[in-house]
């Protein structure tokens, strides 16, 4: 059935598979490491009980998030080998090491430290506890730091030199790793995860609020969330923009495909909120445009002038229709985080914080939000760079292994199978573990009093149970 269809294309297809998969776990891992050692430090500073109650909560999850995240990134490594061989021979004395730093004084951290967080709360002093903790959370940074080097060098090239054999080879460790969009990327990418466990363990608080379940603990969790999402958000928008002046500066196809902008604007470029790209006849139909704003939003000037891609050869345009929406999806859900936290902070001051059911709703439908744009993100990155794996250097076309599409395909239906069952099974025991919030110990309000002074529940417990048996 694969037999017409394009190798290099399912070849693509399948990596973008598997790196959307991985990439929601770390987004997620992340944050809830950080999230963590918060609740750790609080609860060794105040020695309030609600915080080392939700820690024992939470590190479960992280736990599950974190096995399913390392086994799913393995199978990545596997597919540099099998369907990116060119690209790796090409590249690999460039990516290898940095890969190989990312394992050895990353993951090894994480993986060192994990044991000791997860089981020796009661085996070892509080204060090693949290420095395992700290470990963990700081392990989980690095990893990230390493991969987004790897990532940004593939973006913005620089430090390296190429050999007799068509090889790219270091010769500035400083500036592989340090490259021009690595610092933003790195930003963006810590903010990203951030917001998306912040949304998580928001939603979490505000289905429990709803339930009436369990106050103090999901009170509690839920206005640690808002008020990270509250201060994040806009830091977020603003490491959003300067990483998209870098954009501009370095990889100025990439934004021409973001903004839709097919044709040159010499005397200021409108910014298009939304319309159907036309690749065909190079134009965005029924576009929604405000005048001359995205020359002020790049240049900060209404009348500067911005190329377009037909500025740019046709083969080298990038894929206009899926990046120019999947930027519109990051950026709409960014101002919709950004409008969550907002209304958070309008119901603090009201003082209905937790008493209000439609903010406690938005705030359980905004749940996933984080994820849907950390994929959104990543497809505006990798598929803007293309028709390039190594940005103005390796096409795409010359980085594939000489593969058939059968066997591709053959294998990403596989692939498509397994990953739904095993990573489907695990997210599922994860959402029902959110949905099992333990029950403050002192019950719930609307259960009635156990015990006051000098009264037995004895009364109380019998009209339950008449009520109970007679139903009126």
């Amino acid at each position: 059935m694969f037999e017409n269809m394009d190798a290099i294309l399912l070849a693509r297809f399948q990596f973008a598979f598997t790196v959307s998969f991985h990439i929601i776990f770390p987004a997620f891992s992340i944050g809830l490491a950080s999230y963590l050692a918060v609740l750790q430090g609080l609860w060794l500073w105040t020695k309030q009980e609600v915080y080392i109650e939700l820690f024992d909560f939470w590190k479960t999850i992280f736990a599950l998030a974190f096995g399913m995240g390392v086994v799913s990134g393995i199978v990545m490594s596997y597919q540099f080998g099998t369907n990116w061989s060119v690209f790796s021979d090409k590249a690999g004395p460039v990516i290898g090491p940095l890969m190989g730093y990312e394992v050895l004084s990353a993951f090894f951290l994480e993986a060192g430290f994990l044991g000791v967080m997860l089981f020796g709360r009661h085996r070892v002093g509080p204060r090693l506890h949290f420095f395992a903790t700290l470990m963990v959370a700081f392990g989980t940074l690095m990893s990230a730091t390493w991969i987004l080097a790897v990532n940004s060098w593939m973006q913005t090239p620089q430090g390296f030199g190429m050999n007799d054999v068509g090889q790219f080879v270091p010769e500035d460790w400083w500036a592989i790793i340090f490259n021009p969009s690595f610092p933003y990327r790195l930003v963006h990418m810590v903010l990203a995860a951030y917001l998306t466990t912040a949304l998580v363990v928001g939603a979490v608080g505000a289905l429990h609020l709803l339930r009436h379940t369990s106050p103090l603990r999901s009170g509690t969790m839920f206005s640690m969330a808002m008020w990270m999402l509250t201060i994040v958000a806009p830091l977020q928008i603003l490491a959003g923009d300067m990483h998209g002046l870098n954009t501009l500066e370095h990889q100025p196809t990439k934004v021409m495909a973001m903004e839709g902008h097919y044709e040159s604007h010499p005397d200021g470029a409108p910014l298009i909120l939304f319309g159907i790209p036309n690749p065909d006849e190079k134009r965005v139909d029924y576009a929604i445009e405000i005048p001359k704003l995205s020359s002020l939003i790049l240049k900060h000037d209404l009348n500067a002038p911005l190329p377009g891609l037909d500025t740019v050869p046709e083969e080298l345009h990038p894929p206009v229709q899926i990046v120019f929406w999947s930027f519109r999806i990051m950026i709409l859900l960014g101002f919709s985080m950004l409008g969550l936290g907002l209304w958070s902070l309008w119901c603090r001051w009201r003082g209905t914080f937790y008493q209000s059911d439609g903010l406690h709703r938005a705030a359980l439908v905004m749940g996933p939000a984080g994820f849907i744009a950390v994929l959104a993100g990543w497809v505006t990155t990798e598929v803007g760079r293309q028709p390039f794996t190594v940005y103005g250097h390796l096409l795409t076309a010359d980085s594939v292994s000489p593969i058939s599409a059968p066997a591709v395909g053959s294998s990403l239906v596989a692939f498509i199978i397994v990953y739904f069952l095993v990573f489907g099974a695990g997210t599922f025991y994860i959402l029902r573990l959110m949905s099992r919030l333990p029950r403050d110990p002192l019950g719930d309000l609307d259960e009635g009093p156990i015990r006051t002074a000098g009264i037995t529940p004895a009364p109380h417990l019998a009209r339950k149970q008449d009520y109970d048996h007679h139903g009126n």
